[in-house]
């Protein structure tokens, strides 16, 4: 099958809009796994939540996400969009990883740091607050922004649930005109387009804060 670049010119507009889609819903699920992964790691120093914690991280973790996108797909109200559980379960399936780079930096904080803390009386919130994350967060951004490229190229995976992303709308493409050549080149296209210029950054990041 000879490559028709003019039937290609035309299909890429739909895909450049599921490329949208999906950066959308990578960035909304990362900005979930960051906060949701950061309360998680703070809780698990707790003896109440920290076992609890431990073995649900490590339950999502040790199950395929695309498992979990079904189950949960399933048991979700119909008036619940296929992207709204998408994202979330995206977010938590991340949070589970991010919280272990977090708990790895808070850990990392000397014990000098909370020892003045106690000194001072600080309470719990200014001690987290203005001392430990602080520099926890500093050294675990390199690992932090890895996961930003992995939560981009699970995206894929939300096909398992109709959300109409980048692969989506590609299969809806190929199925229609049996041109999957095209399709499928451009969308390996598209996915470098913004995983190596995303992963070049990261690169820089980590020289930057390695130095620090």
């Amino acid at each position: 099958m000879m490559w028709d670049f003019q039937w290609t010119l035309q299909i890429l507009p739909d895909l450049l809009g599921a490329l949208g889609t999906t950066v959308q819903i990578t960035f909304l699920s990362y900005l979930i796994a960051l906060v949701l992964g950061l309360l998680i790691a703070i809780a698990r120093r707790t003896p109440f939540f920290g076992a609890v914690l431990h073995a649900a991280t490590e339950f999502i973790r040790t199950t395929p996400l695309v498992i979990q996108l079904v189950f949960v797909f399933l048991l979700t109200p119909a008036h619940i969009t296929p992207m709204t559980v998408g994202v979330v379960v995206l977010g938590v399936h991340y949070a589970a990883y991010t919280a272990e780079v977090y708990r790895s930096g808070i850990e990392g904080v000397a014990k000098g740091q909370w020892e003045a803390a106690r000194a001072l009386s600080l309470p719990a919130r200014r001690t987290w607050g203005a001392i430990v994350l602080p520099q926890a967060i500093r050294k675990v951004i390199p690992a932090l922004g890895n996961y930003l490229i992995a939560t981009f190229k699970d995206t894929p995976l939300l096909i398992a649930i109709g959300v109409a992303e980048l692969l989506t709308e590609a299969q809806r493409i190929g199925s229609a005109s049996f041109r999957v050549v095209e399709v499928y080149t451009v969308v390996g296209f598209l996915f470098l387009l913004v995983s190596i210029p995303s992963a070049i950054l990261l690169r820089r990041l980590e020289r930057r804060y390695a130095a620090v």
